[in-house]
């Protein structure tokens, strides 16, 4: 008998030349998005952003996912440089300052937890078209999800052309809010549903580059 595992269970067939595709045959683009800190903006701003939004949000002829991710700030590497520049210092009154400083971060991190928030626009692309498939289909794919959708490289080709158009359109409209986007390449993919998926595991155990991995077939 085969043994359950996690791929199985989830939506995501294979991630491909900075595009996510689905079991169903769908596709996703993410963009990596900045902010802008709403509060500190005058009220010409702030009224000027609400409607640049709206007109954003009307602008759109698709659908689009915004996700707000929060993590816990990762310092250990930080805290390490600062104790090799400490141990490098040859000047005692920087060594007392950059130790003053060093303590100063972990009475920090023993106060509470540092976060940090990171901004993504998930854009789907749906060749087929929500209706192509009945309700019985989409039945069977939700009991199956072990069976992988395989693109053609001309189609994939094609409808990542599509995607791109819908990129360029929501990175123009930000673009426009003052909003700084990048659109996420396949390791950067790789990284994001890795850290989604495995919270724990992803503080401890970092992925490797995709070019240094063995693909076993």
């Amino acid at each position: 008998m085969a043994k359950n595992t996690t791929q199985k269970h989830l939506d995501i067939a294979e991630i491909r030349e900075g595009v996510v595709i689905l079991k169903d045959g769908t596709l996703r683009s993410v963009i990596l998005c900045s902010s802008i800190n709403f509060a500190l903006k005058s009220e010409d701003e702030q009224k000027a952003l609400i409607s640049g939004y709206m007109q954003f949000l009307n602008s759109l002829d698709h659908p689009m996912q915004i996700v707000i991710q929060s993590r816990q700030l990762d310092i250990e590497g930080y805290l390490r440089r600062l104790n090799e520049a400490r141990k490098k210092q040859t000047n005692d009154l920087l060594k007392v300052q950059i130790n003053s400083y060093i303590e100063y971060i972990q009475e920090l991190i023993e106060i509470g937890e540092i976060m940090t928030k990171s901004f993504f626009i998930v854009i789907p692309y749906d060749p087929l078209g929500d209706k192509s498939k009945s309700f019985w289909t989409r039945l069977k794919e939700l009991f199956t999800p072990g069976k992988l959708i395989k693109i053609k490289r001309e189609k994939f080709l094609e409808y990542k052309e599509d995607l791109r158009l819908r990129i360029n359109n929501i990175q123009s409209n930000l673009r426009g809010m003052g909003l700084e986007t990048a659109v996420l390449d396949t390791q950067s993919l790789i990284e994001l549903y890795y850290n989604v998926y495995n919270p724990r595991t992803s503080q401890n155990q970092k992925l490797r580059d995709i070019n240094k991995l063995r693909i076993e077939q």
